[in-house]
């Protein structure tokens, strides 16, 4: 039996400090990475994982894109003769579409989530051939559709000739431009339910014990008000939200480009009622945890903090150990998975700079978020009620509903001006449709637009609901066997 080399580097490092040699080379936490089936980890393919352009996005987009590889992956061990990235061929990648989408024993996904792992993976084999790794893409491709455009915003490879391919099993299901949302009673019918935990006549269950039924129902609040992206929201600051009084409208606050998606900064708009109940949640719920977190030293044994020393002017945090140590950084410029160390020096001692914490005064993942709507609809099943929602559907639902009333505002201002008014009053106001995209952080108004379709899908329901069931009304309709003719009918024929 073969003994160990102890020259191996990772062989010198100890357990307890893997985790700040990974801060030391950069890996940020919950950066993800593949082991295959006899737990090997293969640096060429977790290098792909972990290029630069790939860490400095969302999370979720580094874990998506880590789920497809691993799903295809264990697919060509388990029913592909133990095969191995490698040694893909085009025939694996067709056995892959017909049990991912077709076969009666696999998951019988929709277009778009196929379309989305299959551009993952051959993104993944289009890296591999240009380093060398893999002869060719096995993926079987087509000549792109749109030679110089964007190819519907899915990636390309271009071969000796100049022809852009892609892959040729791109799905043709993908949905379309439908899009979820709910009406403002529907959703509050679901929040009473789901979060709060009412009955379906909107009074309190006895048997409901939600510990955290508030602090739930003031963060789905805000994504149906303001129109922010989960993570987004769940990554924002103490410092950067408006609480306290205010004025009676609406009050803004930047969103930095660092936790918005495509570092889409902008100003995000929370209305009033909002307001309040983030000020109730961070006088009480947030502010009992604190203490009991302090109490209990959690925040002391954080991994190598960053921290705000001055609460009154959270603009810079410093490192405290670790190779950085003492080096001030630009919260502004702080990602995700970085904001969870900060922490902010106060009189009553250190606490995080995020502001959503669990029960352990810790900040909230985005698993527990996704969690809480699972567990909403779940609630709403169990009560009889229809209604469903997710995080990105109050995001849509904050979209149709306040471009609705933008739109009617804007229609009716414009009535009651002339042709020289109206143009000086959309150079200044603009367009609803463009106002929605801001604040929606959209870098092209093409995606704002699915928000007019719904518009237009709306208006017809309504327009449909003036349509009456029967065109005539049947007493005056003779039944289909009734042959005897009119009385006023002529006798005999006419003649001229």
């Amino acid at each position: 039996m073969p003994s160990l080399r102890e020259d191996l580097w990772y062989l010198r490092i100890r357990p307890a400090e893997w985790e700040l040699w990974l801060d030391d080379q950069g890996i940020p936490d919950g950066t993800p990475y593949l082991l295959s089936p006899r737990f090997v980890y293969d640096v060429n393919l977790n290098s792909y994982l972990h290029r630069v352009d790939y860490l400095e996005g969302p999370l979720n987009s580094q874990k998506n894109r880590a789920g497809a590889l691993a799903s295809y992956f264990t697919f060509l061990h388990q029913a592909r003769w133990g095969r191995v990235w490698r040694d893909a061929t085009k025939d694996d990648h067709r056995a892959y579409r017909h049990w991912r989408r077709q076969d009666a024993r696999g998951p019988r996904i929709g277009g778009a989530t196929w379309s989305q792992d299959t551009s993952h993976v051959f993104q993944f084999y289009a890296h591999a051939k240009r380093k060398g790794w893999v002869a060719e893409i096995p993926i079987p491709l087509r000549e792109a559709l749109e030679w110089s455009g964007s190819s519907g915003g899915r990636p390309v490879v271009t071969d000796s000739e100049e022809v852009k391919r892609v892959p040729a099993s791109y799905a043709h299901d993908e949905g379309g431009t439908r899009i979820e949302w709910l009406p403002a009673a529907s959703y509050r019918r679901w929040r009473d339910v789901g979060i709060r935990g009412y009955d379906r006549d909107g009074l309190p269950r006895e048997n409901f014990r939600g510990r955290w039924a508030e602090r739930n129902a003031a963060f789905t609040d805000k994504l149906v008000r303001t129109g922010l992206r989960l993570e987004e929201q769940a990554t924002l600051l103490r410092s950067e939200i408006p609480l306290g009084e205010g004025p009676p409208g609406y009050s803004k606050f930047w969103l930095p480009g660092s936790i918005a998606k495509r570092q889409s900064a902008r100003w995000v708009f929370t209305p009033a009622s909002s307001r309040r109940d983030l000020t109730a949640y961070d006088r009480e719920d947030r502010s009992f945890v604190v203490e009991e977190a302090q109490a209990a030293g959690r925040y002391r044994r954080i991994r190598r903090p960053l921290v705000i020393s001055d609460p009154e002017f959270p603009r810079f945090a410093q490192y405290t150990s670790g190779a950085m140590a003492r080096q001030k950084v630009d919260v502004r410029l702080l990602g995700p998975l970085e904001r969870r160390r900060l922490l902010v020096d106060t009189e009553r001692g250190l606490e995080p700079a995020m502001f959503w914490l669990g029960e352990d005064g810790m900040p909230l993942a985005l698993s527990t978020w996704k969690d809480m709507f699972t567990a909403a609809n779940r609630r709403c099943k169990e009560a009889g009620l229809e209604e469903r929602a997710h995080a990105h559907l109050c995001r849509h639902t904050y979209a149709v509903i306040t471009l609705e009333q933008l739109q009617r505002g804007h229609i009716a201002a414009l009535g009651d001006m002339n042709p020289a008014q109206r143009l000086h009053y959309q150079r200044i106001f603009g367009d609803p449709v463009d106002w929605i995209r801001r604040r929606l952080g959209h870098a092209s108004q093409l995606s704002t637009l699915i928000y007019l379709h719904a518009l237009q899908e709306l208006e017809a329901e309504t327009r449909m609901a003036l349509v009456p069931d029967m065109w005539e009304d049947p007493r005056d309709t003779p039944e289909l066997s009734d042959e005897t003719p009119p009385l006023d009918l002529p006798e005999g024929p006419v003649t001229q």
